[in-house]
């Protein structure tokens, strides 16, 4: 259970007792926030056959995908996950079944944002836009940099005359070296 700073944890906790818990994990964190150490606690220490108790699932999770990690967790651990408030228990058939709707729901959503991102993708490439980072160095400052190693002058001192890593210097040769090899018959 999670609870805010003047959030009273008293009838969570009877609840919670009342449904047979012999222990409580008590977050001081906010149910939406992923770091939480008690959850994570409580994570790493479930057992085949445990059931994780939640007096409601915003107590668990803000986050519908956060939730399905959670629950994914509970499951690969071996446990169950019962929620007092709405009454899922996905230690029985209809309870598992509740659980297969909300991963439904989450695989869709998943599949929404994959098919909008992609449509952003290929509207940015019909205006002529290219995703990814930009270049450090100017296609001019790139050819100086070939032309400063083929007269012989270091990687090393080049990437500090222009003020970048050496890594940089590096890709810039192998994409010359791809850009001159695909010219080449």
């Amino acid at each position: 259970m999670s609870k805010a700073e003047d959030q009273d944890t008293a009838p969570q906790i009877e609840a919670l007792e009342a449904a047979g818990c012999t222990r409580v994990y008590e977050e001081h964190a906010s149910g939406g926030r992923w770091d939480r150490p008690e959850l994570h606690r409580l994570l790493d220490r479930l057992e085949p056959g445990d059931v994780l108790a939640a007096w409601k699932l915003d107590r668990l999770s803000r986050s519908l995908k956060d939730l399905l990690l959670i629950l994914d967790r509970v499951e690969k651990a071996g446990a169950g996950f019962r929620s007092l408030t709405e009454n899922i228990d996905s230690t029985t058939a209809s309870g598992r079944m509740m659980m297969q709707m909300l991963g439904s729901f989450a695989e869709f959503e998943r599949a929404m944002v994959r098919e909008r991102t992609q449509a952003g993708l290929r509207s940015a490439r019909a205006q002529g836009r290219s995703g990814g980072r930009q270049p450090k160095l100017s296609p001019h400052q790139q050819t100086e940099v070939i032309t400063m190693l083929t007269a012989g002058r270091s990687t090393a001192d080049i990437a500090r005359l222009f003020r970048v890593h050496r890594a940089t210097i590096s890709r810039i040769v192998n994409n010359f070296a791809v850009k001159d090899a695909a010219r080449t018959p």
